[in-house]
């Protein structure tokens, strides 16, 4: 049987946010750039959730930072796919190299 502590979670945590940066620089991608964006932002989701339950006595105030981080992710979803979907239209691609002039 595995054994739960803060470290286990916190190791989790740090793999889950070294693959969303090394997917950020590496992609050039729109949407890949999004979906590693979201890994960073799932890792401090998980960084909240496990230092409430190993560390804090109010067991809410993690889990209400969460809360705030998946808003925040919908929305940044909802805007950066929007953009992304209009970059589309207008260039027939999503490479990131490809956007040198956004005017217009």
């Amino acid at each position: 049987m595995m054994s739960q502590s803060l470290q286990s979670y916190l190791f989790i945590s740090s793999a889950l946010f070294s693959l969303g940066v090394f997917g950020l620089l590496m992609r050039r991608n729109l949407v890949a750039m999004l979906i590693s964006l979201e890994l960073i932002l799932n890792s401090a989701s998980l960084n909240f959730v496990a230092i409430n339950r190993f560390c804090l006595s109010d067991k809410s105030i993690g889990q209400v930072f969460v809360i705030f981080i998946v808003a925040l992710a919908a929305a940044e979803v909802c805007i950066a796919l929007s953009l992304a979907l209009w970059f589309y239209r207008k260039q027939h691609s999503i490479n990131i190299e490809d956007a040198k002039e956004l005017k217009g």
